[in-house]
């Protein structure tokens, strides 16, 4: 007789639906796992024995064969524990092999039987739900896959604990849903003295998810008004929220089951590997692009990080997702982030400094920033300079509007793109309208149109750029409440791509 159970493999952020079957047949004694298993899966017997003795259950003197179905599917991770050692149990009918067959498991057991945590509770939970099955999972599991309303949730602490569910001689009640997590309070953007610019460009960009280039001298502040961008983003929709925290699930950053609705802010370091950035590695887990989905990434010292990393960013930007691709796997993550990328403008960082700069302006700049390429470059909506504030400034009392009535301001224009997008498929925001719907909600008034002519010859713009220009004017009529988009609009998104204003300013405009 062949007993059957259900599991899931991961594939991104989907779960897939794996069978587990378990067949007792007469011959030499053995134990062997089929089915692509990977190396922690096949530690998963001596784990298993362990946990079974420890309950006074001694395997069969027969052959004990484990398959694991969709056979040519790749099976990875130590989750695959729990159903095994459940589909041996209903082999040799401890537990009802038609109870078995009505619940989806995963968890891994540690030797004296109890249940240890794993990644993507969620998605499991999701998977268990779309096929009308139950979940049961460790019981550090259970807040988080309890988010998903659709399914019973039996978090168990150990193997003698499912057991006794299973068996009907102690049922474990359904789990409920972690707290809320509770995040820091945000950084107050009126804690910034001057900067007023760069402050409008973090509204607009928060409004519209315009990726931003911030361009200064060492400790200008780009830093410190970047960190500064989640507190005037609105909060994480329901459905942005359930999205990225799938993706938190599968890499373990999710604690106490608690979701968050603040949107993620990620900021790797510029050693970091393209796999950390991107995705892959072992597992072809997420990266960084994906652990920021529906937040923000800021890259500091963007310059330094290494060029492949830069540009594989560029398909990243354009398309919302990534596709990790391996000799026996194409993963697909989403990717929908806001970039903030910051940058002195040398290696030495003194090119705006007449008192402190080498001798080798303008090339410094234009070497230092040549290793963001041009294409890469066009992509960012926003560049501005940071410039130095004067230490005379620095004890002026706070200036400029708080970041809550800048987050009010940026949460009304979402509304507006919201409702303005509503039935236009993966279109969420300014940044991602693309075509004939652009040109139709952002076609300027004829003072606009005529000035993004004029502009469009003298800067240069490709066509990626002109759309891009068009799309921040989007925005910013959207944050005046203003239903057609203006010269005033097309003026000021224009000033955020032109050349920086310095008197070097056409050399660093050759060089960015």
């Amino acid at each position: 007789m062949v007993a059957h159970i259900y599991t899931v493999a991961f594939e991104g952020i989907e779960a897939r639906l794996v069978e587990v079957q378990c067949a007792v047949t007469p011959g030499l004694p053995g134990f062997s796992i089929v089915g692509l298993p990977d190396k922690a899966v096949t530690e998963a017997r001596e784990r298993i024995r362990a946990a079974l003795n420890g309950l006074s259950v001694a395997l069969p003197s027969k052959r004990v064969t484990i398959n694991l179905s969709p056979a040519d599917m790749p099976k990875e991770g130590s989750h695959f524990d729990l159903p095994i050692a459940l589909a041996l149990l209903a082999a040799i009918d401890i537990i009802p092999r038609d109870e078995a067959e009505r619940i989806v498991a995963l968890g891994e057991l540690s030797l004296d039987g109890s249940l240890v945590q794993v990644n993507g509770a969620l998605p499991a939970a999701l998977a268990a739900a779309g096929a009308e099955c139950a979940l049961l999972c460790p019981a550090a599991c259970g807040a988080e896959a309890a988010w998903v309303d659709a399914t019973p949730v039996i978090a168990a602490p150990s193997l003698a604990a499912a057991l006794q569910h299973l068996t009907g001689q102690a049922p474990i009640a359904a789990a409920t849903p972690g707290e809320v997590a509770d995040e820091p309070g945000p950084r107050e953007m009126r804690d910034v003295k001057g900067q007023e610019r760069a402050k409008r460009a973090l509204e607009i960009a928060a409004a519209g998810r315009h990726h931003l280039l911030l361009l200064g001298s060492p400790g200008s502040g780009k830093s410190m008004l970047a960190a500064r961008l989640p507190g005037i983003m609105p909060p994480l929709s329901p459905q942005e929220a359930l999205e990225t925290s799938m993706i938190h699930s599968l890499s373990g950053l999710i604690r106490d089951g608690g979701i968050s609705r603040c949107r993620p802010f990620r900021e790797p370091h510029h050693t970091a590997s393209m796999a950390a950035i991107v995705g892959g590695g072992r597992g072809a887990g997420p990266g960084e692009i994906s652990l920021a989905h529906n937040g923000v990434l800021f890259m500091d010292e963007f310059p330094e990080f290494s060029r492949p990393v830069l540009e594989t960013l560029r398909q990243p930007i354009e398309t919302g997702e990534v596709v990790v691709a391996r000799a026996n796997a194409h993963v697909r993550y989403p990717c929908r982030f806001l970039l903030i990328a910051a940058a002195n403008p040398c290696r030495c960082g003194n090119m705006f400094d007449p008192a402190g700069a080498c001798a080798r302006v303008p090339d410094c700049g234009r070497e230092y920033l040549g290793r963001i390429s041009g294409p890469l470059m066009d992509r960012f909506d926003l560049r501005i300079e940071v410039p130095p504030v004067n230490y005379a400034d620095l004890s002026l009392p706070p200036s400029g509007a708080s970041s809550e009535d800048i987050r009010d301001r940026v949460a009304r224009a979402r509304a507006i793109q919201a409702q303005r997008y509503d039935g236009q498929g993966g279109v969420r925001v300014n940044a991602d309208a693309e075509g004939a719907l652009l040109e139709d909600i952002a076609r300027p008034d004829a003072a606009g149109q005529a000035l993004i002519f004029d502009v469009a010859g003298k800067l240069g713009l490709t066509a990626r750029g002109y759309h891009r220009v068009l799309r921040v004017a989007r925005t910013i009529a959207d944050l005046d409440a203003a239903a057609e988009v203006s010269g005033d609009h097309i003026a000021e998104a224009v000033s955020f791509r032109s050349a920086l204003s310095r008197p070097d300013g056409q050399q660093l405009k050759q060089a960015v």
